[in-house]
């Protein structure tokens, strides 16, 4: 249960709005209670879980979508996208990191808005104890690079 930014947009209004808000406060507490069975230390909700690092697509993509944060969206049909909000993806050439682009069908605004929206996804994952990291790519284009805490702070 999350949602990559790469999936159908979401059918329905308020409503289903509400329920899907509530399954993923749902599935974040479940997140947040592996934390709490599988990691030692002080704060073991601040540390990903192994379980996590399994599935870090996964684990960030929950961790964006409960704090609020909008995922984007295609249309089945044409491969367009159709919403504009967060994609996380593996990332091409990095074995166990991911990314978050901030995107939009075109002309939505989406490069206008990246720089404060990827910020805001970083500050969401450092502080679930992710190591997530603002970069200017090729193309100019922000994203998020997001990898596990390094070992020892």
């Amino acid at each position: 249960m999350y949602d990559d930014g790469d999936g159908p947009p979401r059918p329905g209004g308020p409503r289903e709005a509400q329920a899907r808000a509530a399954e993923v406060r749902v599935a974040f507490e479940g997140m947040l209670q592996i934390r709490r069975l599988t990691n030692t230390g002080a704060d073991p909700v601040s540390v990903p879980a192994p379980w996590e690092l399994g599935r870090m697509v996964r684990a960030v993509a929950l961790a964006l979508e409960a704090a609020g944060i909008t995922p984007s969206a295609v249309d089945a049909d044409s491969g367009r996208r159709v919403a504009t909000g967060y994609r996380v993806g593996p990332a091409a050439d990095e074995p166990g990191t991911v990314t978050v682009e901030w995107l939009g069908p075109p002309g939505s605004g989406a490069a206008a808005e990246e720089e404060g929206a990827l910020a805001d996804c970083a500050r969401v994952l450092q502080r679930l104890g992710w190591d997530a990291l603002v970069y200017r790519g090729r193309n100019r284009r922000r994203f998020v690079e997001v990898r596990p805490p390094h070992p020892g702070g």
